[in-house]
């Protein structure tokens, strides 16, 4: 027996964030890159409360703030307006809050506008929340965000799109159900990225975030957090860690994922952590390791994480 879980209400298409019809005095949560581009005018709300100060890679004390400092206020609702560490911080703000949340993406990668899964540091190090209130009530997908978006944000992105649907894929915890729906995202991701076709792309991130968030991520995203904890960007790492699992998994996807890897030109990774002590760390993450494909030993892992040190993947 299977169960799929998503949002009650998925909105997407062109201009979709600018025709829907905001209620007033939310929280938006965002960046300050979102004011600069304008894309709190795209929403159209004249009266709001806002926090514009999350961080990449956001810990549970951005949380902490963000309630400590809006819980008194007359907040009706909250809006996640950003990337995976923007909507990751306000759905988990508003579980807290006990808030309806309103999800709007403006990079398409890392899907947590449809999963019931917030990333959050914790000590310093990643820690995934899973619980079902954390699900969006309604997540707001718009390409229009794709314009203006700059190219390496763009690529990350992106990247983790194709990392996620392509590893959800070859979970042990996938059924007939979320492999059609990453399989079908991969596709077209893969033409987004080769046409440029920004409609693809979001919607390719989509079927991606309800794929893996029915599904599990695996060995690619096990390996990226010790990267990502010395300040890489997420999908950068993923760029890699996730061809190094493509390859010692004999994924399907390993060579169309690698071709895509090569187009957006990533700069090489390294690792400055003693690789013992990473595989030890990434040894711990069982969310992810327990439903790979394949089991893995820590001399394993340390030979990845060499490979990864001299690209040799």
């Amino acid at each position: 027996m299977f169960t799929i879980k998503q949002p009650n209400k998925i909105i997407f298409g062109k201009n979709t964030v600018k025709d829907f019809k905001f209620d007033e005095n939310p929280l938006i949560i965002t960046t300050n890159g979102a004011v600069k581009r304008n894309w709190i005018k795209y929403l159209k709300i004249n009266q709001f409360h806002l926090f514009d100060n999350v961080e990449p890679n956001p810990s549970i004390e951005t949380v902490e703030k963000i309630i400590s400092g809006f819980q008194k206020k007359q907040i009706s609702y909250i809006i996640g307006l950003g990337g995976g560490s923007v909507l990751d911080v306000a759905k988990y703000v508003a579980f807290k809050m006990k808030k309806k949340k309103i999800m709007i993406p403006t990079n398409f990668g890392s899907g947590s506008e449809v999963t019931r899964i917030s990333v959050l540091k914790v000590n310093g190090k990643k820690k995934s929340f899973h619980d079902d209130r954390i699900f969006a009530d309604v997540s707001i997908l718009d390409s229009f965000f794709l314009e203006k978006i700059p190219q390496q944000i763009f690529k990350n992105s992106v990247i983790d799109a194709c990392a996620q649907c392509t590893e959800a894929y070859d979970s042990k915890k996938s059924n007939s159900y979320t492999k059609f729906l990453c399989k079908s995202a991969f596709d077209k991701l893969e033409e987004g990225i080769i046409e440029n076709d920004n409609e693809k792309i979001v919607f390719g991130s989509l079927l991606t975030g309800l794929g893996f968030g029915n599904s599990s991520t695996t060995l690619g995203h096990a390996l990226s957090y010790v990267y990502s904890n010395e300040g890489i960007a997420h999908g950068h790492a993923l760029a890699f860690t996730t061809n190094a699992a493509h390859k010692f998994n004999n994924s399907l996807f390993k060579e169309r994922f690698l071709n895509l890897v090569n187009i957006l030109d990533f700069e090489e990774i390294n690792l400055k952590e003693n690789l013992e002590n990473a595989a030890e760390l990434i040894l711990t993450d069982k969310k992810h390791l327990d439903n790979n494909p394949k089991k893995i030993s820590k001399q394993e892992i340390v030979k990845l994480l060499q490979n990864i040190n001299l690209n040799q993947i």
